[in-house]
């Protein structure tokens, strides 16, 4: 039997009843909230919002209410800052959980990767760390820390760590600015076959922060990451921070063949 409340006409990935509880009291931001969640579907992306004193004034709330809806909404991605004002911002990236290259998730999503190159290290390998890419305590291991990029917009930071030994002339043959994974492929002849992912979410420290251009309060999104070729041999340990407020990832799952 059809439940009388449930509103049929709802898209699939939304709040069921639009997050309202049953019994109909709700918070005064929530309601501002609601109300701006459909201005911006009116709006097109860069288009600013009306000031906090108008918003607030329009609802007949305090100001602090209004920043409270504002708040969410920024964390949720569906705005940004620009300047002083409030703008409508861009879908999310959407980054596949697969062995596929950031670059590659990015273009398929017709926008523009880049990276900028922070530091490329040399140092002998951490106990810690040399089961993960496969050396001995001590051998000499590379840390590369990029910045990522889509159409020059900072979305999140990438830290590789891998061995000297199988990458001898990274410092040298590689452009930081390009894909990692092509580079190992097309110029080493190394294939990735397989990887353990972890997923959590995080806040980011103070100097990540400054790097990704974000508060210290917005919530990341943390990958790390331990590849391995076909081989079955670790190739790279990788520890990746992105915008929670930017992506999104997708995965497709299949039957375990019960």
């Amino acid at each position: 039997m059809d439940h009388p409340n449930y509103p049929h006409a709802q898209a699939p990935g939304a709040p069921v009843r639009d997050g309202i509880p049953e019994h109909g009291r709700i918070p005064k931001y929530y309601a501002v909230k609601a109300h701006l969640g459909a201005l911006i579907a009116e709006l097109g992306e860069g288009e600013a919002l009306p000031t906090e004193r108008d918003l607030a004034v329009r609802h007949s709330v305090a100001r602090e209410t209004v920043r409270q809806a504002l708040r969410e909404l920024l964390l949720e991605g569906r705005l940004r800052r620009r300047g002083r004002g409030t703008v409508v911002a861009g879908p999310k990236l959407e980054q596949p959980l697969s062995l596929a290259s950031y670059t590659e998730g990015v273009r398929r999503q017709g926008r523009r990767p880049g990276r900028t190159l922070i530091g490329l290290d040399r140092f002998p390998c951490p106990p810690a760390l040399a089961p993960e890419i496969g050396v001995e305590r001590g051998a000499p291991v590379w840390h590369m820390e990029r910045v990522l990029l889509a159409d020059d917009e900072r979305v999140g930071l990438e830290s590789t760590y891998v061995s000297v030994a199988r990458m001898p002339r990274l410092d040298r043959d590689f452009d930081p600015d390009s894909s990692f994974y092509s580079y190992v492929h097309e110029r080493l002849g190394i294939d990735f076959g397989s990887a353990d992912e972890r997923i959590e979410t995080v806040l980011a420290t103070p100097r990540e922060a400054l790097l990704v251009g974000t508060p210290p309060a917005l919530p990341m999104l943390l990958i790390h990451r331990v590849s391995y070729d076909t081989g079955g041999d670790p190739t790279e340990r990788v520890r990746t921070l992105y915008r929670g407020d930017r992506f999104s990832f997708t995965t497709r799952l299949g039957g375990d063949g019960r």
